[in-house]
């Protein structure tokens, strides 16, 4: 302009640059407290809640499975995500921002809500809800199904696990060695999703290769099934250590506890249950956050109801007589405080989760064995019904 030197409003392109760089954060359901996520399902009343933090977050409506293919009721983790899921049985029905629970089929998706039970054992949530709730779980997020709502509750107990220090490992001479030869394991972080809308479990196994007789689990023929996926993670030679947040499961019908990590079993041992024939009921415990000093956890429980068992006796009884009166339960199952009392873990078991406890990680205490589909990379499965 005329020989006239006009000097470069630099600031617009930093601010512009600025803004590129660092999106704004999708707001969701607002601010929630941070810490580990709950999610519960209440069949009767048709309602999925958020905790967060042990905190109610939001609460949205469902549409869960009707009488024949009914929604299974118990506690599940989330498993698999998939943001643009299709039906492979149901004639590539659209099932958006699918969160499984179950190998079997069973899943979180967004759906229509006709405002009663109308799925084939899915949980159908509002468009609203689900792409809310889709952002923010991860793998492994606790989801309990039960017939009431459940609202967890801060809960202290001396049995409850502590974090404990690990040992320190004595240095040697192959040291250096090692370290070079542990480079390659950094490769692992490199690798790269070629589909980041569709997450699948650490611990599936792999899509090509058939399943054992060990392994194969009967799908449920009414509801949707996972489909065969291609692995999406750069191949490398190093095996992934397991890590995250731990599992613990106490089983009194198999009387032993089975701990996970990352969905990957780490061991199995005896426990000894005083009076075994009394039923534990089943137990949710959550490690919610380290105290100030590092030296405890704070966990809070969620109860699972129970139906009490009938005695064969009087039931068969009743059936000769046709007796109309009321049914006589079995015996009541323990309190939460009760069923820790009663449970006696090897102290080996005990210091080693202690030393793998993180936020986040749980202990699930049932009457149940394992579940058919716990085999296939997920955490425990508990049915209640």
């Amino acid at each position: 302009m005329g020989g006239m030197n006009v000097p470069v409003r630099k600031h617009r392109a930093t601010r512009a640059k600025r803004e590129k760089s660092e999106p704004k954060k999708e707001t969701g359901f607002g601010e929630i407290p941070k810490g580990p996520l709950q999610l519960v399902v209440s069949i009767s009343t048709q309602k999925v809640t958020l905790f967060s933090n042990g905190v109610r977050v939001a609460q949205g409506p469902v549409s869960t499975g009707v009488r024949g293919h009914r929604t299974p009721m118990g506690v599940f983790s989330v498993i698999e995500k998939d943001r643009y899921h299709h039906s492979n049985i149901y004639s590539g029905a659209p099932m958006p921002y699918m969160q499984r629970i179950t190998w079997s089929g069973v899943a979180l998706h967004e759906g229509e809500l006709p405002g009663h039970p109308a799925s084939h054992g899915c949980i159908r949530m509002s468009h609203d809800f689900a792409m809310k709730l889709w952002p923010i779980t991860k793998l492994g997020v606790r989801v309990i199904v039960a017939r009431d709502e459940l609202t967890p509750t801060e809960f202290v107990h001396a049995k409850l696990f502590v974090p404990r220090s690990k040992p320190v490992e004595p240095q040697t001479a192959t040291d250096a060695a090692t370290d070079s030869a542990a480079q390659p394991r950094a490769k692992v972080a490199e690798a790269t999703i070629e589909h980041p809308d569709r997450v699948p479990s650490d611990a599936a196994p792999d899509p090509i290769r058939a399943p054992t007789s060990s392994e194969a689990v009967k799908p449920w023929p009414t509801i949707d099934p996972p489909k065969p996926l291609v692995p999406r993670y750069k191949v490398t030679d190093q095996p992934i250590k397991p890590t995250g947040q731990v599992a613990v499961f106490v089983s009194r019908k198999e009387k032993k506890v089975f701990v996970r990590q990352g969905f990957v079993p780490l061991f199995e041992l005896p426990v000894a249950i005083d009076n075994p024939d009394q039923p534990l009921g089943t137990h949710v415990f959550t490690a919610m956050e380290m105290t100030e000093d590092g030296t405890g956890m704070r966990w809070n429980l969620m109860t699972v109801p129970t139906d009490l068992p009938v005695s064969v006796e009087h039931r068969d009884s009743r059936r000769r007589s046709k007796d109309p009166s009321p049914v006589v339960q079995g015996k009541p199952p323990s309190t939460a405080a009760q069923a820790l009392d009663r449970i006696h873990l090897p102290q080996e078991a005990v210091e080693r989760i202690g030393e793998l406890l993180v936020p986040g990680s749980s202990l699930l205490v049932s009457d149940e064995g394992l579940s058919r589909e716990t085999g296939r990379g997920t955490e425990f499965i508990v049915l209640t019904r």
